[in-house]
C-alpha cells in the first residue's frame, strides 16, 4: 500500500504565507508531500504575480525535497461557484476553475478541485431546480476537464461533504457525479475527509467515515485527516486531550484504505485548524508537529520510501 503523510496547506492559511516559511516548517516536520491550497496563492491574482510566486514556491520545494501532489480550494474558496443559483454567474466561474488549472500546472500538481457545486438553500429545497443546477455543473466540469487536460493536469477533484445542500453528502449522489463524468477529458476523482459524515441518518453508512473510505478509496488520491467525532468536523489536532474525545484511529484509517483495494498513492493530508484566538494562536505550530509525530507511529518515513 502506497500511503504518504502530509499536510493540506490550509493548516497555514494567513500564517505561513511565504513559500520559504511554509516549506521550512514542512521540511522540519519530516514531511515530503503536500496538498497545495489556493489560500496561499489565490488563482484570481494577475497571472504575472502568481507565476512569480509559483516559481519561487517550486524553488523552495526543490531545495527542501517537497512535492506538491495536488491543489485545492480553502477557506477563501468555500463558495457556491458552479452551484451558484444564477446561471450567468455559475458560467462565469468556469474561468475561475481554469485559473486553478493554470496555477496547479505551474506548481507541478497532478490535479485540483473544491466542493462539487454548493447550492443555495432555495435551490436545495426545490428538487427540480436542484437537478438543473447539478446537470449544469456537470456540463461545466466537462469543459473544465478539457481545458485542464491541455494544461497537463491529470485529474479533477471534488470533496464529499456532510450536508446534502453542499452536494455529494450521499453515496448515491457521489456515484452519480462519477458516472456522469466517467468519459470526461480527464478523470474526476474524490477528495475524502474523515470529518465529513452525513449525520441526517446516524445509522446510514454515510455517517461512518470508514464507509466513505471503503467505497471511494480506489478513486481517492488523498484523504483529509483530522481528529473529530460524529458531533462535529472539528479539525482538532491529534493530541491526547482530543484523541480521547475523537474517534479517528490511524490503524483503522490505514486498514480501511487497504480494504478499499486502491493500487494508487494516497496522501493522508493533515487538515488541522487553529483559531486566531488565545491560546490557539500560539499553539498551532506545536500541535501540528505533535500530530505528525503521532501519525508517524503508523506511517514512517521508511514506509514512504519503500512504497
Amino acid at each position: 500500500m502506497n500511503v504518504k503523510l502530509g499536510f493540506d496547506l490550509n493548516c497555514f492559511s494567513n500564517r505561513l504565507m511565504e513559500p520559504e516559511s511554509w516549506t521550512d516548517f514542512v521540511a522540519s516536520c519530516g514531511v515530503k508531500t503536500v496538498q497545495y491550497n489556493f489560500d496561499l496563492l489565490d488563482h484570481l491574482l494577475p497571472r504575472g504575480i502568481w507565476e512569480r510566486i509559483a516559481r519561487r514556491t517550486l524553488d523552495c520545494c526543490a531545495e527542501k525535497g517537497i512535492r506538491i501532489k495536488c491543489a485545492f480550494g480553502g477557506h477563501n474558496h468555500h463558495q457556491n461557484y458552479l452551484g451558484h443559483p444564477d446561471d450567468e454567474v455559475a458560467r462565469a466561474y468556469e474561468d475561475s476553475y481554469c485559473r486553478m488549472a493554470d496555477v496547479t500546472a505551474a506548481l507541478g500538481g497532478e490535479g485540483f478541485g473544491t466542493c462539487f457545486a454548493i447550492t443555495s438553500t432555495a435551490v436545495h429545497n426545490n428538487p427540480t431546480r436542484r437537478a438543473e443546477v447539478l446537470n449544469r455543473a456537470i456540463d461545466s466540469y466537462r469543459r473544465i476537464a478539457e481545458y485542464s487536460r491541455r494544461q497537463g493536469v491529470k485529474y479533477l477533484l471534488f470533496e464529499t461533504t456532510s450536508v446534502p445542500r453542499e452536494t455529494c453528502a450521499t453515496f448515491a449522489e457521489t456515484d452519480w457525479v462519477l458516472e456522469q463524468l466517467g468519459d470526461a477529458a480527464i478523470p474526476m476523482k474524490v477528495c475524502l475527509d474523515v470529518g465529513h459524515r452525513n449525520q441526517e441518518n446516524s445509522t446510514a453508512p454515510e455517517a461512518d467515515y470508514r464507509q466513505w473510505i471503503l467505497r471511494y478509496g480506489r478513486v481517492s488520491p488523498l484523504i483529509h485527516i483530522q481528529q473529530c467525532n460524529a458531533a462535529t468536523s472539528a479539525h482538532w489536532p491529534f493530541l491526547d486531550e482530543f484523541n480521547g474525545k475523537g474517534d479517528v484511529l490511524p490503524a483503522e484509517v490505514l486498514r480501511t484504505v487497504a480494504d478499499s483495494g486502491t493500487e494508487d498513492e494516497v496522501l493522508l493530508a493533515l487538515e488541522v485548524r487553529h483559531r486566531a484566538y488565545f491560546p490557539d494562536e500560539y499553539d498551532w505550530e506545536k500541535n501540528l508537529r505533535q500530530s505528525v509525530d503521532y501519525w508517524r507511529r503508523w506511517i514512517t518515513l521508511e514506509d514512504e520510501s519503500r512504497s
